[in-house]
């Protein structure tokens, strides 16, 4: 009985060793990104993207069940401190600061998005963009595509109530072109894809596609009857142009893809647009980065939507984003919008969220904001900090909600406060009841906000867990 039991006991601890050796593999691991600051690879794996089409590899990760983040921490949340003046922020014509809660993985049960929304609208958000994927409860023919733990229609009507108590604008995402991998991954839809093997981009060209994304569309919209905007996604697109039907229009037009790409989103815009009389249509902008500036114009897209454009790299050149505040204004946008990171974007399984990364990300884009006095015909509405969960539908969790909440907020407080340190080391502090520590990435003390047990359990997991391997092991 006791060789049987030393035999249980090395196994265990043979198991924990290799998973700190494949943690520690995985971290030391060159994380290559693109030069706008999302990670495309990491330890040698591929996701989708333009340039490595041809090495994507599908994954079993289908049955994967999504993870609920239940924390209820019950703390009281301090009161909203008014926004000072002389705020580059505030020299826009009233524009919002959007939290993007990204759903397609642990998505935040009601009783936490209860217990957070205030502590957003304490932070200075005044919206909320909620990228549902799977977690709507879509109906008819387009029910295969809720997660088993989608929320009810009851609970959506609960985020709307509880966003209105916070005074959170709630505008809902519905990707329309690529990112669809949780639609397209079903038998029902794999023949709308734009490439066979892949499940991530839509074939604009063949029938029923349109009609599926503007069903999608229409369905998340009449739960949404309030909403004033509605955000389409269309970001990254990739392997747009490889089928067939792609190939056979593009030898017809010139290979003009970037024609390709805008005919779809617009037409598809147009179709939104009917469903719900006002409303006002955002895209993410990257597909439209290298169009020509007289195809953006022909195609009649900056009538109904507005670009947003995005940069989560802690160091991005603010010039870039100048020039294309440019382009998109002599192509006809009347308004853009920006798109920062607060957490999901520093590694595709991050797991500890780079706080002062993600600071000097919004710094470099409040210098973008103080810039816009120079683009008289294109307005500046607001900026959206994003907070990606999983890069894509298949890929590994980033950082959970509650282990970047002091990251959003100092973020936030950085918006609010024009990058003055004191004010947003002073207001973080105040806000989450722990002291924020820039260098090291942590909130010391006990903390006082939502989530923060599992803010402590993860940071003692992170830096303790590895450590305490290696010791059992001697």
């Amino acid at each position: 009985m006791a060789t049987r039991m030393q035999v249980v006991l090395r196994l265990i601890l043979l198991c924990l060793v290799a998973a700190a050796i494949m943690k520690v593999v995985l971290q030391a691991s060159s994380k290559k990104h693109n030069k706008w600051g999302k990670v495309l690879s990491v330890g040698g794996r591929r996701f989708w993207k333009t340039n490595a089409l041809n090495n994507m590899k599908q994954t079993s990760q289908e049955n994967q069940q999504m993870l609920e983040i239940a924390e209820t921490g019950g703390k009281e949340i301090q009161k909203h401190v008014p926004t000072p003046k002389h705020n580059a922020l505030d020299q826009a014509k009233d524009p919002l600061r959007i939290v993007h809660l990204d759903l397609k993985g642990a998505a935040p049960q009601i009783k936490y998005l209860e217990q957070i929304f205030p502590l957003l609208s304490a932070f200075g958000a005044n919206g909320i963009l909620l990228e549902y994927e799977d977690m709507f409860p879509y109906e008819g023919d387009l029910k295969v595509l809720s997660s088993p733990h989608a929320y009810s229609l009851e609970d959506i009507k609960k985020i709307r109530s509880l966003a209105k108590l916070s005074k959170l604008e709630v505008i809902p995402l519905v990707q329309v072109f690529g990112h669809l991998e949780f639609v397209l991954k079903h038998k029902n839809f794999t023949q709308l894809r734009e490439v066979t093997m892949f499940p991530n981009s839509l074939n604009p060209l063949v029938p029923g596609a349109r009609a599926l994304v503007v069903e999608m569309a229409a369905q998340v919209l009449s739960k949404h009857p309030e909403t004033r905007w509605f955000h389409i996604g269309a970001d990254e697109v990739f392997g747009l142009g490889e089928s067939q039907e792609s190939k056979n229009w593009l030898h017809a037009n010139n290979g003009n893809i970037g024609k390709l790409f805008l005919d779809h989103v617009t037409a598809v815009g147009h179709a939104i647009m009917e469903k719900q009389q006002g409303i006002q249509l955002l895209m993410w902008d990257d597909m439209m980065r290298t169009s020509n500036v007289e195809d953006i114009k022909k195609s009649n897209l900056p009538s109904i939507a507005s670009p947003v454009i995005w940069n989560y790299l802690p160091d991005f050149n603010p010039e870039q984003i100048k020039h294309l505040i440019s382009k998109y204004q002599n192509a006809g946008f009347k308004s853009v919008w920006f798109a920062s990171a607060f957490k999901g974007a520093s590694g595709i399984d991050q797991v500890w969220t780079p706080v002062e990364r993600h600071l000097k990300n919004h710094l470099v884009w409040l210098k973008v904001i103080a810039s816009m006095s120079k683009y008289p015909s294109i307005s500046f509405q607001g900026i959206v900090l994003t907070g990606w969960q999983r890069y894509e539908h298949f890929t590994a969790l980033c950082e959970l909600l509650p282990v970047a909440i002091p990251s959003l907020a100092v973020c936030m407080q950085a918006l609010k406060y024009n990058g003055n340190m004191n004010k947003v080391r002073a207001e973080t502090n105040h806000i989450l009841g722990c002291n924020i520590q820039l260098e090291k990435g942590i909130c010391e003390g006990s903390g006082a906000f939502p989530g923060s047990e599992l803010y402590h359990m993860i940071y003692y997991i992170h830096t303790n867990l590895q450590q305490e391997t290696v010791n059992m092991m001697k």
